[in-house]
């Protein structure tokens, strides 16, 4: 009886995650294109397959449902950081650093789109997650940085600024992806372009902090 109690509550558990998933990638969607004020909750529910009430069961107004998205982007675009590694040499890192990055734009490039539109605005509902784990993540990553350039590893640059030309270059691809495949005819979905795009990306970068 113990048995099968669990297996129904995991079953279930399994159930609920599954439905929030489901219910944050159609949000996702919804946002990406309309923003947070053009976005009624009936279109996530339908996109999702669940009833609006069942929605607000889990995510009890738009906006906790918004703030729940762009928590989960948050990790998405984080997560490249948070494997910036410190025992690799610096060059090395970087190069990983930016192609993890180009994988991120890649790979959520709605994701991208709509973290870009929050910050045009303020980013009203994000802040505290801004000047919270974001800013603590960056500090602790730009001062293995400095410390790679105080050793003589890097060119003096100031980390701040390389991390910021690393995601502005790096995020492009994703929020301006029109504006890429217009001139060069192809997205990152294209294996040869993500590659190429990579390679250059690395190297223009590498060489403006490489020791002369």
């Amino acid at each position: 009886m113990a048995q099968d109690a669990t297996k129904k509550s995991g079953k279930r558990s399994q159930a609920v995650s599954a439905k929030k998933q489901a219910i944050l990638s159609a949000a996702l969607n919804t946002f990406s294109q309309y923003g947070i004020h053009g976005t009624r909750l009936e279109q996530v529910a339908e996109l999702a397959g669940v009833s609006k009430t069942n929605l607000l069961y889990y995510y009890p107004s738009k906006e906790a449902l918004y703030v729940a998205v762009m928590r989960q982007i948050l990790a998405i675009w984080l997560a490249p950081l948070k494997a910036f590694r410190e025992d690799l040499a610096p060059l090395v890192a970087i190069r990983e650093y930016i192609r993890l990055k180009l994988e991120v734009s890649r790979d959520y490039p709605q994701a991208s789109r709509l973290f870009c539109l929050e910050m045009l605005q303020g980013a009203p509902l994000l802040m505290n997650e801004l000047t919270g784990d974001l800013k603590a993540l960056v500090e602790a990553k730009s001062a293995i940085i400095a410390a790679w350039v105080n050793a003589g590893k890097l060119a003096p640059v100031d980390p701040h600024h390389l991390i910021f030309m690393i995601w502005a270059t790096t995020q492009h691809y994703a929020d301006f992806a029109t504006q890429v495949e217009a001139v060069t005819g192809a997205t990152l979905q294209d294996e040869a372009f993500f590659q190429r795009t990579v390679d250059n990306v690395q190297q223009m970068i590498i060489e403006g902090i490489r020791v002369r």
